[in-house]
């Protein structure tokens, strides 16, 4: 299932947040983007080019950077996932501990075949994300800035029930 949302915007309000983030941050520091995209992400889900024009607006610097930023890190998204998202460590002391069951597991119980693809209702997508940096609780995921440790089938099981409940930002 794919959605096309490339132009959508940025409400005004979460425009207005950005525009608060670079006083947490010494000045002339470029440090309010990852959060800015994080924030744009939360409200759209993935993030636009229109989208990062405003935050390249909403900041002062360069859309060039904005962009830069967005495309390299793996937990932000350039093109829609799933209403819920769950990224799974696939790093070493996750694959040893069961990571790739995991994935496997996750995929099926929520209906796709391939990382990154929607579910037929929309609701859930999924991929394989480097280190998560919670070795000692591997197999690891996150989903909704949350961290779920120690992973099982029945644990993933229970964390796709709770979701079809819940809105994008993870409360009910």
């Amino acid at each position: 299932m794919s959605v096309e949302r490339a132009g959508e915007t940025v409400p005004e309000t979460v425009v207005e947040e950005i525009r608060e983030l670079p006083k947490r941050f010494q000045p002339g520091s470029r440090s309010a983007v990852m959060p800015a995209l994080d924030l744009v992400q939360e409200e759209l889900g993935y993030l636009t080019p229109a989208a990062m024009s405003q935050v390249a607006e909403a900041l002062e610097i360069d859309p060039g950077y904005v962009e830069g930023v967005a495309s390299f890190y793996s937990l932000f998204h350039l093109e829609p996932v799933g209403k819920h998202h769950f990224y799974v460590c696939n790093n070493l002391s996750c694959q040893l501990r069961g990571a790739e069951e995991i994935l496997t597991h996750l995929k099926d119980a929520i209906g796709v075949g391939e990382y990154g693809e929607i579910s037929q209702d929309g609701l859930f997508s999924c991929e394989p994300v480097e280190c998560l940096g919670a070795c000692e609780y591997a197999p690891v995921l996150r989903y909704h800035h949350r961290f779920h440790y120690d992973l099982t089938d029945a644990a993933v099981d229970k964390l796709i029930a709770a979701a079809r409940g819940k809105r994008r930002d993870g409360k009910d």
